[in-house]
């Protein structure tokens, strides 16, 4: 009974704790790798492999836990996600050498790609249509929170050899607090509503509804659980009807993943301190401070985000971060094309901030909040599964061209930011002529528009 009498802030809270990890998991590598590659006497090439075999593990991650949250439910994934983290960031903290510390994020990535297909879902079919898209984006929120908090870890733990331990062990080990909140929190979190109404147990998926929608008088959960009875009354989903009338959802889903990388976020997220040190000569601490800049930017736009996701239209808010993003960065590689190095410093640490923040109100939780909410319901787990992996692709691309590229142009970060620039500007037409609008509409009504729309006549 402990569950249904949760506040229902609390269960959005430990729900999105995923994303925290996600984050933190994703950043902390940044400030840790140096200090590994030091103490392990590593090359270059395996101190760039332990920072990427997280995306090994994170594909593998995503797109397995779909099919398996659609049999056994999200709670149970999320129990089993947050072991993952916790055995992951144990073992990282105790890697004796390069084969120990590949297979402790290669885990690490199980858990982190587990969270980022299994948590926008979650969230998703918990929240009611009116709040869904603040509810959902606190998934990017605790996201971007766990990043700045991997930037302040690692500050905080650099030369700091506490008990005999390296403070890359540190670093490393903080992430078991969050995993150990994620572990006993997804114990006593309710299973989604709709899932349960999928499997028949139409009195606890009542109960759910009920406990959740307590607080909003304008929420009938006897309605919506009679909506979510008809669209799970639908044949159980497979491979034919994710690719029939799902289809439009897998182009959208797969769209907006692959772009949300390809405007180059993580080349900002894993590399910001290499770009200014290479490209404009800082010193390793003044460029370790910038990072921290551009954390606190990216998580205080997402709290803006956070406020204003119910009262704009999706598609609104998707173009006004790609002009955004677009028009920071391409005055950003103009500028470094045609500047001295010493002129431009300063103006590309601005026109980065506003790059961070046209993506942060924008691609970087909608993007995830729609994967959770387009899919029909009997395909919902491995459809968000199949967008996460894209991200996961994505990303791998991204981090691993984006020193090639740099490198290409001779350190002048014009280069790879002007290809970025073509694919902020693509990201324009993609959301104009491919992205459905979703705001205001339950997950039953945007199934019911998709199967029209595709001529089914539901049962």
């Amino acid at each position: 009974m402990a569950k249904k009498q949760l506040n229902t802030s609390v269960i959005f809270f430990i729900g999105a704790l995923g994303g925290l990890l996600f984050g933190f998991d994703t950043g902390i590598i940044s400030g840790a790798s140096p200090l590994i590659e030091t103490n392990f006497q590593l090359n270059v090439e395996q101190t760039a492999f332990i920072t990427s075999s997280v995306l090994i593990g994170s594909s593998v991650g995503a797109l397995s836990i779909g099919p398996l949250s659609d049999k056994f439910g999200r709670k149970k994934l999320l129990i089993v996600a947050s072991i993952l983290f916790l055995i992951g960031s144990t073992m990282s903290m105790l890697a004796v050498g390069f084969v120990s510390m590949i297979v402790a994020r290669i885990i690490l990535g199980l858990a982190v790609g587990s969270a980022s297909a299994l948590t926008p879902a979650y969230l998703a079919e918990l929240a009611d249509a009116p709040h869904r898209g603040s509810l959902g984006t606190m998934f990017q929120l605790m996201l971007t929170f766990g990043i700045l908090m991997a930037y302040v870890s690692n500050l905080g733990f650099l030369h700091h050899n506490l008990l005999g331990m390296r403070d890359w062990r540190w670093m490393l080990g903080s992430a078991l607090i969050p995993a150990l909140i994620l572990f006993f929190g997804s114990i006593v979190l309710p299973e989604s509503p709709r899932y349960l109404v999928e499997k028949g147990n139409i009195d606890e998926a009542r109960s759910v509804l009920n406990n959740l929608r307590k607080n909003n008088p304008d929420e009938d959960p006897e309605k919506e659980l009679k909506e979510i009875q008809l669209v799970a009354n639908q044949p159980h989903g497979g491979i034919k009807e994710l690719f029939t009338i799902a289809r439009p959802a897998v182009i959208v889903a797969v769209g907006l993943m692959f772009l949300q990388q390809l405007v180059g976020i993580n080349s900002v997220i894993y590399f910001l301190p290499q770009v200014f040190i290479k490209a404009f000569s800082f010193p390793e601490g003044d460029a370790i401070w910038i990072s921290v800049f551009i954390g606190v930017v990216n998580f205080l736009c997402t709290v803006v985000a956070y406020k204003i996701m119910d009262k704009f239209d999706r598609k609104k808010i998707l173009l006004f971060g790609s002009i955004v993003m677009a028009l920071a960065i391409g005055i950003l590689s103009v500028l470094n094309f045609t500047m001295n190095v010493k002129q431009v410093a300063v103006p590309t640490i601005i026109l980065i901030a506003f790059y961070i923040l046209g993506f942060a109100v924008s691609w970087g939780p909608i993007a995830w909040l729609m994967i959770g909410e387009i899919f029909p319901l009997n395909v919902r787990g491995i459809g968000a599964s199949i967008g996460s992996a894209a991200n996961w692709i994505g990303n791998f691309i991204v981090s691993q061209f984006f020193l090639v590229l740099l490198d290409a142009f001779h350190n002048n970060i014009g280069g790879p930011f002007g290809v970025f620039t073509f694919f902020a500007i693509l990201s324009i037409f993609f959301v104009i002529y491919v992205v459905p609008e979703t705001r205001g509409k339950t997950l039953e009504d945007i199934e019911l528009e998709m199967r029209k729309k595709q001529g089914e006549k539901i049962k």
